[in-house]
């Protein structure tokens, strides 16, 4: 798992500061505190390097947590300019060290979070920032509300033998991959793997085990890798999930991986968690 994107973050949370006003207050003054600045999916560079000024961070910054060194990091939205880069870019090109890629994909998720739930969803009056950034408080009726993480299963299904991949019509063509789907309220992982893939493909999946999990900062994802054993093999594609879906041998797979397809396949890159499911189902 070692090119798995957004999973080697550095820092230590901290959360039990986070409501100590006193040390909030001066981990923003410290001229050594880091300030990640972000505008929706794009980050401000500094030519190569992440842009970390300590350009007194306003009380809007989010605390993300100290690092190694017990230097403070914060993350904050501003305009974007010409400084600012893509963070799927950053991520392909591997551009940075993985820890700060990671360091962005917690930064993104959070600030996308206040910047959709500005509002109190129980009585919509306007809700105010607190617990350095990790609760918003709506002062009108007292409501408290906390950061969101949307569980999405991601599985590669197996029958004698051969592995079931999937490709949506949005994707680049001839690039397959693992099936996926939100879980819903009331679903074990378990019960989330085996809907989606039956809705999707009309796969019946048995045993379900488990692979590693990955966050997906766009906006604000958890992917739980999971393989499974299918109970049948006539695959039903649901066109409104899928373009198509088949099953695929073992020396396909590999050749997908390797750049030799026959038809010009090939699989996901490695710093998405489908692309390691894939290989932990051929192993």
């Amino acid at each position: 798992m070692l090119d798995l994107a957004f999973v080697s973050s550095p820092l230590d949370r901290n959360a039990n500061n986070r409501t100590n006003a006193d040390f909030m207050k001066a981990r923003r003054r410290d001229p050594n505190t880091m300030v990640l600045q972000l505008a929706g999916d794009t980050v401000r560079m500094d030519n190569a390097s992440l842009f970390t000024a300590n350009d007194a961070p306003q009380t809007e910054a989010i605390y993300l947590g100290e690092d190694l060194n017990n230097q403070a990091w914060f993350a904050r939205a501003v305009a974007p300019n010409e400084d600012f880069k893509p963070l799927r870019g950053l991520m392909i090109e591997a551009s940075l060290p993985a820890a700060e890629i990671s360091i962005l994909a917690h930064a993104r998720s959070i600030l996308h979070w206040h910047d959709s739930h500005g509002f109190c969803a129980k009585c919509g009056a306007k809700s105010q920032m607190a617990d350095a950034g990790y609760r918003r408080h709506c002062e009108a009726c007292k409501a408290d509300h906390f950061p969101r993480t949307d569980p999405v299963v991601i599985m590669v299904v197996h029958h004698q033998g051969r592995f079931l991949l999937g490709r949506q019509a949005a994707w680049a063509p001839g690039m397959f991959s693992a099936l996926a789907g939100f879980m819903e309220p009331g679903e074990t992982i378990e019960a989330a793997m085996r809907r989606e893939v039956l809705e999707e493909a009309g796969i019946r999946v048995g045993k379900v085990s488990y692979v590693t999990s990955q966050p997906w900062p766009f906006p604000s994802s958890l992917m739980i890798g999971l393989l499974g054993d299918a109970e049948n093999s006539e695959i039903i594609v649901d066109p409104k999930e899928l373009e198509t879906a088949r099953w695929f041998e073992r020396s396909e797979i590999e050749s997908m991986f390797d750049g030799t397809h026959p038809e010009g396949l090939t699989a996901s890159h490695p710093y998405a968690i489908a692309h390691h499911i894939i290989k932990a189902a051929l192993d």
